[in-house]
């Protein structure tokens, strides 16, 4: 990864600094710069600098970075550009140091940047009415990646000129070239149908003239039982407990770790899922292998709060984006809040000066599942999904009714379900044969 010449590095630290941004965050800034560099040098040499930064800002985008950390990175190049226009401090010798891409802003704003300008504050004003609609933050991430593409893919033409008719073009690009699949090319279109009725407030009228992506046939990854007991025995806590509680309700993964304390009803033997798919809430039967376990987690969390209450800087757990301010600042720091499997470090806030603690991260339990799988030897591609195909799988092999599951499973639509009857053998008979004769 190329590095910023020392000088540059000085004017740009100093830059930083009187624009308030703190040492901690510098760094990410001054590595948003050098991955800029990087991408600049392999995949846009010689190109405008403002075509380079919505490449750049698109690429971020594939690799599946948050629009938060999108939005960082862009701010990070932006203000490296900047140097271009700043008076080079008399102690820094030597100014020519400064690589061309700084001196290239100095030149007048294109046409092409002011265009880019309008699809920087669309991309904005539909993050903002998707949080507005508290849309989960997968579909916020999903949606707007798909929107950076397409206005990639037109080359960020004016805004007023979009049509249905540049959108059918992308669409079919997509299933033609890219050869995406359906489920892909599906994502696309429901992004972009957000984008033109609630944005653009145009009609977005495709018919059949789309080329649709050719739907493939899938059959989920499921796990024996006995392989299901073969993993959990690698896995040491709490990943074992987290796998148990995906295979044993049959939870996304996401939907697992958001679970807190007040989410388990052990009189009623439930557990709560709220905000699922959809942001539906459902109540899944509590193991009873699990209950005591749980218990002791519980109690586990709740000794963890009495410690974390001694420090004057803890502000409590992250809390629903759906509560009232007040409401979260208050509750915060109860029992009933606290994630049923809390981060090991607490997080801190910026904005508040005080330190909140997250659930587990998702990639820690990935990866966690990776290593007990290879562990047990089991030459499968398993994922923490993989856990809730079984549960589905399991149920439908020992004749739960396929509503039931459904309903466990929090599948809008019983075809989705359906998917698992391809997962377990069929109990009837083939050949004919007379009644008279069974």
């Amino acid at each position: 990864m190329i590095k910023l010449p020392l000088n540059t590095f000085k004017v740009y630290q100093a830059r930083l600094t009187s624009l308030g941004i703190s040492n901690s965050q510098s760094l990410h800034y001054v590595k948003w710069v050098r991955y800029f560099l990087d991408f600049e040098a392999k995949y846009a040499k010689g190109a405008s600098a403002p075509k380079v930064i919505g490449l750049f800002i698109a690429k971020l985008a594939t690799k599946g970075q948050s629009v938060s950390l999108q939005e960082q990175a862009r701010k990070a190049v932006s203000i490296y550009f900047e140097l271009g226009q700043l008076k080079v401090p008399a102690k820094v010798p030597n100014p020519e140091a400064r690589p061309a891409a700084v001196q290239q802003l100095t030149q007048p704003e294109s046409t092409q940047a002011t265009a880019r300008d309008a699809w920087v504050k669309l991309e904005r004003a539909m993050a903002g009415e998707i949080k507005r609609r508290n849309y989960s933050p997968n579909t916020l991430n999903s949606y707007m990646k798909w929107v950076q593409r397409f206005g990639n893919y037109s080359e960020h033409m004016a805004v007023e000129k979009v049509s249905d008719d540049t959108a059918r073009a992308f669409l079919t690009n997509l299933a033609v070239k890219d050869e995406v699949v359906a489920s892909t090319q599906n994502q696309a279109f429901n992004a972009l149908l957000f984008l033109f009725r609630h944005i653009l407030k145009r009609d977005y009228e495709l018919g059949d003239s789309v080329v649709r992506a050719k739907v493939s046939k899938y059959i989920p990854t499921v796990l024996t039982r006995s392989e299901v007991d073969a993993v959990l025995k690698e896995l040491v806590f709490p990943f074992n407990l987290v796998v148990s509680v995906l295979y044993g309700c049959g939870l996304r993964l996401s939907e697992c770790l958001n679970l807190r304390v007040s989410d388990l009803d052990f009189d009623e033997g439930l557990v709560i899922v709220h905000d699922g798919k959809g942001k539906k809430d459902r109540s899944v039967p509590m193991p009873k292998k699990l209950r005591s376990e749980l218990r002791r987690q519980v109690g586990r969390v709740a000794k963890q709060l009495e410690r974390d209450l001694e420090s004057p800087d803890f502000g409590g757990v992250f809390m629903p984006e759906s509560l009232g301010k007040r409401r979260a600042q208050r509750e915060a720091k109860e029992l009933q809040w606290q994630w049923l499997f809390p981060a090991k470090a607490l997080t801190l806030v910026p904005k508040e000066g005080h330190y909140r603690r997250y659930h587990t991260y998702k990639q820690y339990v990935s990866q966690a599942i990776k290593m007990a799988v290879r562990k047990a030897k089991i030459a499968k591609r398993v994922t923490a999904h993989t856990f809730r195909h079984s549960f589905a799988s399991h149920l439908l092999a020992a004749n739960v009714d396929l509503r039931t599951i459904q309903e466990l499973l929090g599948h809008a639509d019983i075809k989705t379900t359906m998917i698992y009857t391809h997962t377990v053998q069929s109990r009837t008979k083939k050949e004919m044969v007379s009644p008279l004769d069974l």
